[in-house]
């Protein structure tokens, strides 16, 4: 039995899944973004099952990802961890939650564009520096001015990352709320008529 099948979808989504069809719900966005967060409220929304590529990268590797940093380098991590999106990409529908940079691989954005729709979570600085500074395990905040690295990131990535499909800015709100606001943006992507995203927030 399959997630759709165990929790079958609010009325009001199911239009959205048959318009999403086999293709994945792909976060992206700076580290800090809420991807992970988000991904998971908007996962339980739609009845959808929710994956974590870091997380499934240090499954297939058994090394966290700051591990694979020290020991292997940026370029081999990035390697490693295409592989395992784009494997991940072939068992949609389904969110999947990306890292940081893995949308900057072009090959990695082509098979996004061929098998998902892909979201960014759009955060302005202050916030994401307020949440990275609460975790140590950010290989490329190990600098002595983590919000000059958030800085230069953002004006590399926010140029690429502004070619998603969807777009929600985040903001220092409830999960439930900024969820919402995500399969509200979904549904105006697809044409499909949804209640107002702070309907679904409501308990």
């Amino acid at each position: 039995m399959n997630a759709l099948q165990a929790n079958p979808p609010a009325e009001g989504h199911t239009e959205l899944l048959e318009r999403l069809g086999t293709r994945s719900i792909v976060f992206v966005g700076l580290m800090g973004a809420g991807k992970t967060a988000i991904g998971r409220k908007v996962a339980a929304m739609l009845s959808l099952p929710f994956i974590d590529s870091d997380q499934e990268i240090e499954s297939v590797s058994r090394m966290t990802v700051p591990e694979l940093f020290e020991r292997y380098g940026e370029t081999e991590f990035r390697a490693l961890e295409q592989r395992v999106i784009l494997r991940l990409l072939e068992n949609g529908p389904q969110v999947l939650s990306t890292g940081g940079g893995a949308f900057m691989n072009a090959q990695t954005r082509e098979a996004i564009a061929g098998h998902g729709v892909s979201v960014w979570l759009k955060a302005e600085l202050d916030l994401l520096m307020e949440r990275v500074s609460k975790k140590q395990n950010r290989p490329l905040l190990k600098s002595p001015d983590p919000r000059a690295v958030l800085e230069r990131l953002m004006g590399e990535r926010y140029p690429v990352y502004a070619t998603s499909d969807v777009t929600v800015p985040t903001r220092d709100d409830r999960k439930e709320v900024i969820a919402a606001e995500v399969v509200a943006a979904l549904c105006g992507h697809f044409g499909v008529a949804m209640v107002a995203a702070g309907d679904e927030a409501r308990p």
